[in-house]
């Protein structure tokens, strides 16, 4: 009997077939996998090569090197386009449309400027500038006097010496020559006009005193320009760089270690020999001030003063050294030489970058100004930046050292002290302001460093050595550098024209209008229109910089031998010097005005004082440095085996600065 079946019936039965073969394969499949898997594992692993390796390891002890170098970066004193300046942008200026009849189509796309028409005038309206002021004081305070003991000599030395009378010497000598005297910090408008005139009459006296003194260079003139290096006229100044120590040197060519390596080690053979040295850093000490600032605040291309205009530029730089030491005969065979001596640099810059007229955009026929807006300040105007950074650090350190037989490093001191201020005022930008009072614009900066490194390296009886010796106290730097770049200023102070003091009339009557000659002068050829400033006050502007860097870095070395084991084959290195002590200042003022009119007294002086002062009179009265240690220590007993305790204080405190009497933070630097 034959079964027929539907063609429906007949797909899904052949479905279900091949549905069974694919089945079957699969599980075919997964049993020869694990098949094959199993016959592999039953085979042997083969052997693995043996390469025979020889190694040679040196003993090698390397000094230590906590990688950090600090180098201050210079001020970048940017010439700028006081036009053109980054980031300046100009004040908005919105207009009124109330007035009736006035065509959208009348407005200036390029300016937003409307001009006049029959039917009325737009009121135009911007904002005021305001007053800036900034006070910033940093202070540093450092005290690291460092007592050391090492090498088993069975010694206690107590040098009892005090430079308190000597830092405030020195402290009151710079105070004596600084010819600005400590003014308290002016506080408003009146105090701070106050404070320009009377600086400026104390840099005039000192100016007449000086002239003719001995380390002391005085620079006087209406504009000064260039570059001056410790007094002289110099095409380039000398760079901080060339003058610090430089900073040690990784080769980037070594040659990477190779993983071929040869030689025989066995143990029981060989030794690892150690150098017998003594190395003592007990100076090294950064001290650095650094101010940048940038002030435009406020820009015009014509600036008109009815009364008085006053602009002050002045430098004053000082550098106090007392560097007298005393080093012992024993040293005799010693390397001595410092490498660098110590040397002080006064630098300062004065620049003026006339403001340039090409800036102006030419419009169509007339060039001149149909238009303006004038906004009002009733009173003052002020912009005051006032920055003291002031570092006072001691790094007296006592030492007396023995060779033990091993490598031994002392560092007790490598300080680094920095202040630093950078401040750009980016303000506001008018075609014309009117000043109803007078104006004040100074840029003054102080600049101070007193160093006193009056060291001693005595030996106790008996000590000598035949190894290799070097000693330094000496390489110590001292640095001022500043630079004033104005742009604008005295060069552009022309007498008042008549039309200008006829608007100073109706400006101070509440009268917002302009005469047709103010509009036509040719300081504002190719304007649409006007953005007019008018101040009833001062216009008083002041940036002030002081930079005081005061270090004590005396130290007393004793230098003694191990009573267990002499060691005279150890060598030595003793450095009590290489301090650096920086003050960077750079201040970039763009003037008011391009072009500057008044109608009172125009008083413009730019003055530099450049001072140094040496102290040469010998340390402790030319004493024999030998004498005086041995006269310091004292035998601890005949107990020489007993365990080294280590380091211990001295019996009195650290000398410190007679602050009732020279406080050179008040005294002088206030």
């Amino acid at each position: 009997m034959t079964l027929y079946f539907d063609k429906t019936t007949e797909a899904i039965s052949h479905f279900i077939g091949l549905f069974a073969i694919a089945l079957e394969e699969i599980r075919l499949r997964d049993a020869y996998e694990e098949f094959k898997a199993l016959q592999k594992a039953q085979d042997e692993p083969p052997e693995l090569p043996s390469v025979p390796v020889t190694v040679k390891a040196p003993y090698e002890l390397k000094d230590f090197d906590p990688g950090i170098s600090y180098r201050p970066a210079e001020p970048d004193l940017v010439e700028l386009n006081p036009r053109l300046y980054p980031g300046l942008r100009p004040p908005e200026i919105q207009i009124s449309r109330e007035a009736d009849g006035i065509d959208a189509r009348e407005l200036d796309s390029r300016h937003g400027w409307a001009a006049s028409s029959s039917a009325g005038t737009p009121e135009l309206h911007i904002d005021p500038p305001g007053s800036t002021a900034v006070y910033a004081s940093q202070q540093i305070w450092l005290s690291d006097n460092d007592a050391v003991s090492l090498g088993g000599h069975g010694l206690r030395f107590d040098p009892q010496l005090d430079n308190t009378a000597l830092m405030n010497g020195l402290v009151e000598a710079a105070r004596q020559i600084s010819p600005i005297g400590a003014e308290e910090i002016p506080g408003s408008p009146e105090e701070i006009a106050a404070f320009v005139t009377t600086v400026a009459r104390e840099l005039d006296a000192f100016s007449a005193e000086s002239d003719g003194q001995e380390d002391t260079v005085v620079v006087k003139s209406d504009t000064l320009e260039g570059t001056f290096v410790n007094g002289e006229v110099v095409e380039d100044a000398p760079r901080l760089e060339d003058y610090l120590p430089p900073p040690e040197e990784t080769p980037e060519d070594k040659p990477a270690t190779s993983n071929h390596a040869s030689g025989n080690f066995k143990a029981d053979e060989g030794h690892v020999s150690i150098e017998a040295s003594v190395e003592l850093e007990a100076g090294g000490n950064t001290l650095v001030n650094s101010v940048q600032l940038t002030s435009n605040w406020l820009q015009s291309h014509v600036l008109a003063v009815a009364g008085d205009h006053v602009e002050l530029n002045a430098i004053v730089q000082i550098n106090v050294l007392c560097d007298n030491d005393l080093l012992s005969p024993a040293l005799n065979g010693w390397t001595l030489e410092p490498g660098k001596p110590t040397e002080a640099f006064n630098i300062a810059m004065f620049k003026h970058l006339d403001p340039d007229p090409g800036d102006a955009e030419q419009a169509g026929p007339g060039g001149f100004p149909a238009v303006w807006a004038v906004t009002e300040i009733k009173g003052d105007l002020l912009v005051m930046n006032w920055f003291e950074q002031f570092t006072f650090m001691t790094d007296e350190d006592t030492a007396i050292l023995a060779s033990a037989g091993a490598t031994a490093s002392i560092i007790t001191g490598n300080n680094t002290a920095i202040n630093n201020v950078s401040l750009a005022e980016l303000g506001h930008y008018y075609d014309l302001i009117f000043i109803g009072g007078n104006v004040y614009d100074a840029n003054i900066i102080q600049q101070l460093n007193i160093l006193l490194d009056n060291d001693l390296v005595g030996a106790v009886e008996g000590f000598g050595t035949s190894g290799k010796g070097s000693a330094s106290t000496d390489g110590n730097l001292l640095w001022n550098e500043a630079g004033i770049v104005e742009a604008g200023g005295a060069t552009s102070v022309k007498p008042m024209p008549k039309s200008y003091l006829d608007a100073f009339g109706d400006l101070a009557s509440g009268k917002k209008s302009l005469p047709d000659d103010v509009l036509q002068d040719g300081a504002f050829a190719g304007m649409s229109g006007l953005k007019v400033l008018y101040i009833s006050g001062d216009l008083i502007n002041l940036n002030y910089v002081k930079q005081t860097n005061i270090l004590g870095d005396s130290d007393t070395v004793a230098l003694a031998m191990n009573k267990l084991a002499a060691h005279p084959e150890a060598d030595w290195t003793v450095s009590t010097g290489s301090n650096a002590l920086v003050n960077y200042a750079g201040i970039v003022d763009v003037d008011a005005g391009g072009t500057i009119y008044t109608g009172g007294q125009a008083y413009s002086d730019e003055i530099l004082i450049q001072a140094e002062l040496i102290k040469t009179e010998p340390y402790l009265g030319g004493q024999d440095p030998d004498a005086l240690v041995n006269e310091a220590v004292a035998f601890l007993g005949e107990d020489m085996m007993a365990p080294d305790p280590g380091p211990q204080p001295p019996d009195h405190a650290p000398p410190a600065i007679d602050t009732a009497n020279a406080d050179p933070m008040h005294s002088m630097l206030a």
